[in-house]
Formats: structure tokens, C-alpha cells, sequence
């Protein structure tokens, strides 16, 4: 199977168009559609149906499309990382981050790290753990950042200076927002807004005994998206501070949960990873800027 044909399965799978995917590949559409044959013939199923202006991905087409990025992703990562191979003031970088205002931290580190190389390029892939991890796992990325302790049989890791603190985001006029601090017995019976990552993890051993009462509205793996349906009266986001907009402008407060529920962050990488020479340097970089 080559690269190349995937390339072109991948092209008309986004356009849902053989036509205008030809178009974007500079390629006949005689040609496309040949090598699209020539692919479901060497894997033995029917990849898509054709409609009268649009093409339609069987589950097999689905299947392969999801097997096909990743493919094509590390492809391209690995040309990129022989490309720069000899470049001495640059190279891509590859990371995959959880929400945080402490990933400032790491701005300042990259910030540092391109003065001294002003040829590095990052790619940022944004996403709760299960996401980023899957990437880094796959080698699709170099570091990956943490919001709970890595898996120290996997990787190594550097820990943030500092920690995250939990609360609550509420509307303005909402009579919760005289409070000073929000406790659990506060939250029974309000519809709550949460990644499903936290909800089974940090705030079900925050909750303790309390935890079967409180009521998950929608799980969110973005905060903003869960600040937004908060402003609109459709619940309250648990979420950490500094992520959300809390100005007076913004309509929203935040009022830390008591006790105090902190999550540490971390930068983790494979045990096992071979790294390219300049995420290898950004390593040494991190290591002393965070300490």
C-alpha cells in the first residue's frame, strides 16, 4: 500500500468530491478514481458510494480514513525529521497539550528555545488525555503534557512549577456567586458541566461519599465550550482557574471548591523515544528551564 494512494483516499474522503479532490491533487480524475479502484481491490472491500454530486465513506472507507491519517501523519513527521537532520538552528517539533494556564511555562520555554533556533517549527495537538496520548504512543508526537501523573512504566516526565486549582464557573447574577468558596454539598443537584476524564477521577475523589449525588449535565474536553453553555443558564463548569474569562464584562465568576482540589501538570516523553536532534536540545532546554 502506498503513501501516495492514501494520500489521494485521504483528499476525497474531506472533499466528498472525486472531482473537486483531483482539483486540490493536480491529478486527473480518471487517474484519482484508478487509484482508488486499485486500493479497494489490494484490501478486498468496498472503500465508498458514489451519490450524484458527492461520494459517501463506507465503514470500511471510515476505517481506513482514521488508519490513513495517522499513517500519512508519521510519513510526512519522519521526512520532515531526516529533512532536518543536518539543519543545526532548527527542526519541527511535535507536541500534544492539556488545557492550562500553566502551559505558559512551556510558551516561555519555546519562546527561549527559538532565539537560539530560529528555524524550529512546533506543531501543537490540543486534547483531553486520551487523545494526545494515543499521538504520542503512535510517535506522532515528541512530549506530551499531562494534567495527571504519568504513567511512570511509560514515560519520563518533568513536572510543572506550579498547580492547577479547581472551581466553579458561574453566571453572575447566579446566587451561588456570593459565595467565597464552593463546597460539595453546594454542587448536589445542579447540573454540572466537566471533562469526562476529571469527572470519573478528580472530582469523583474530591466528592468522596457525596459524589453519587452530583448530576454530570454534558461532558466538555474544552473549557470554553463549557463557559459558553454556563452564560447561557444551561448549568455550572467545573473547570481550572485562569482558563475561563472572569471579567466584569464576561457575565462569569470563578469560586474555588473547599477543600482546596489542585491537579499537577506535566511534560512527559516516551521511555524509549528516539529523538531528532532538536527535540533532543529542546529537552535539555526544559529540563533546566524548569528547574
Amino acid at each position: 500500500m502506498e503513501i501516495r494512494a492514501l494520500r489521494y483516499f485521504l483528499a476525497v474522503a474531506r472533499e466528498e468530491n472525486i472531482t473537486k479532490a483531483a482539483e486540490l491533487l493536480h491529478v486527473t480524475q480518471p487517474t484519482l478514481s484508478k487509484q482508488l479502484k486499485a486500493l479497494e481491490l489490494e484490501l478486498g472491500k468496498k472503500l465508498y458510494t458514489r451519490h450524484s454530486f458527492s461520494i459517501k465513506l463506507t465503514d470500511e472507507g471510515m476505517l481506513l480514513r482514521k488508519r490513513a491519517e495517522d499513517l500519512v501523519d508519521m510519513a510526512d513527521k519522519i521526512e520532515r525529521e531526516f529533512d532536518s537532520l543536518n539543519d543545526i538552528t532548527g527542526g519541527d517539533l511535535y507536541l500534544g497539550l492539556a488545557e492550562s494556564y500553566q502551559i505558559k511555562y512551556l510558551a516561555m520555554a519555546i519562546r527561549a528555545f527559538k532565539a537560539k533556533y530560529p528555524n524550529l517549527h512546533y506543531h501543537i495537538t490540543s486534547g483531553d488525555t486520551e487523545q494526545v496520548e494515543e499521538k504520542l504512543d503512535k510517535g506522532l508526537l515528541d512530549f506530551l503534557v499531562l494534567a495527571e501523573h504519568p504513567d511512570s512504566h511509560k514515560y519520563e516526565y518533568i513536572e510543572f512549577p506550579e498547580s492547577d486549582i479547581w472551581g466553579l464557573i458561574i453566571p453572575k447574577t447566579d446566587p451561588l456567586a456570593s459565595k467565597k468558596a464552593i463546597s460539595v454539598n453546594d454542587l448536589i443537584n445542579l447540573p454540572l458541566f466537566c471533562s469526562e476524564q476529571a469527572w470519573t477521577n478528580e472530582i469523583k475523589k474530591w466528592a468522596g461519599n457525596t459524589y453519587p449525588k452530583l448530576t454530570l449535565e454534558g461532558s466538555l474536553r474544552l473549557s470554553y465550550n463549557g463557559s459558553v453553555f454556563t452564560r447561557e443558564g444551561l448549568g455550572y463548569l467545573l473547570t481550572f482557574n485562569h482558563l475561563i474569562d472572569t471579567s466584569d464584562e464576561s457575565g462569569l465568576v470563578f469560586r474555588q471548591l473547599k477543600p482546596t482540589l489542585e491537579t499537577k501538570l506535566y511534560i512527559a516523553w516516551n521511555r524509549h523515544q528516539t529523538f531528532t536532534p532538536i527535540a533532543e536540545r529542546f529537552l535539555e532546554h526544559l529540563k533546566k528551564s524548569f528547574k
